[in-house]
């Protein structure tokens, strides 16, 4: 894995060397929003309305965070309204590429051989990594943003006039709960998995795994009195912790040394991710070939 660094390509893997074998996550840099009306979100700046057939999503179907942008496209009913680009799910020392494979899309846009090439079109002198999900901007040619947070919720909120469902999985009554929930399991779970996969010192894998277990443990108790994570209605926090779990035994566990147990010892949480999965559309979005 690489980045850009000026705009110019560089295979480079995480300096962990200064953070005594610790994996940090870079942030991402792209943080524009879809509004219904084009006024600036949260973050970066306006110009982003919402509309049909505008916007493209990149991903890679063995990313984690770009699968919950699918979840949400999906659960919303934005198939016919946002356009999909899968890319090659291994990536090599170009980052992510559209070199052909099963599943694979060819580039619709710059017919691009590797990702990095629109992030160049974007951004010239773009420094950081070049990531999956990322949200193109067909009209203005550019990304709207590659912060899969930020895109689950402009596709929970922001094409309501185009769709149907109306259903909120970021209801207000419970955003401060939400995101206590989304913080907790972004840093020890989401991300932690990484953090003990990508570790290279020793300390700082048992630091990630121990962190990681623990948390484990806490969500089946509470998953003991809760159907899901806020209650009796599923929100954005269980399908953040969904595109994890269901990884667990057939990846993390192995892979990225994460094997203390299995996620199936846990009958909670195994449970839980059961229910995730046979809800309406989201097999569809789950490919682990």
């Amino acid at each position: 894995m690489g980045l850009l660094v000026n705009g110019q390509w560089v295979d480079q893997w995480y300096d962990t060397d200064s953070t005594q074998g610790e994996f940090q996550r870079d942030a991402s840099q792209f943080r524009n929003w879809i509004t219904p009306d084009g006024s600036p979100g949260p973050t970066g700046k306006g110009g982003f309305p919402a509309a049909s057939q505008r916007y493209i999503l990149y991903v890679s179907l063995a990313c984690p965070w770009a699968h919950r942008t699918l979840i949400l496209r999906e659960l919303k009913g934005l198939q016919d309204h946002i356009a999909v680009v899968v890319v090659n799910p291994l990536m090599r020392e170009h980052g992510w590429s559209f070199e052909p494979g099963p599943g694979v899309d060819p580039d619709p846009v710059l017919q691009a051989n590797y990702l990095y090439q629109l992030y160049q079109k974007a951004d010239p002198h773009y420094t950081g990594r070049v990531t999956v999900p990322m949200l193109w901007d067909s009209m203005q040619q550019t990304i709207v943003s590659n912060e899969s947070a930020d895109i689950i919720r402009m596709f929970n909120q922001s094409f309501n006039q185009l769709v149907p469902n109306h259903y909120d999985y970021y209801p207000a009554a419970q955003q401060s709960t939400i995101d206590a929930i989304n913080e907790q399991i972004y840093t020890t779970i989401n991300n932690g998995v990484y953090q003990a996969g990508f570790a290279t010192s020793q300390n700082a894998y048992e630091k990630a795994v121990t962190t990681l277990f623990a948390h484990l443990d806490l969500l089946e108790q509470r998953l003991q009195a809760h159907r899901y994570l806020c209650g009796d209605q599923i929100t954005e926090a269980d399908w953040r912790l969904f595109t994890t779990l269901v990884r667990f035994d057939t990846v993390y566990y192995s892979h990225f040394k994460c094997n203390l147990r299995r996620l199936v010892d846990y009958p909670n949480l195994w449970g839980y991710v059961r229910d995730l999965y046979q809800q309406p559309g989201i097999a569809a979005t789950v490919d682990m070939d």
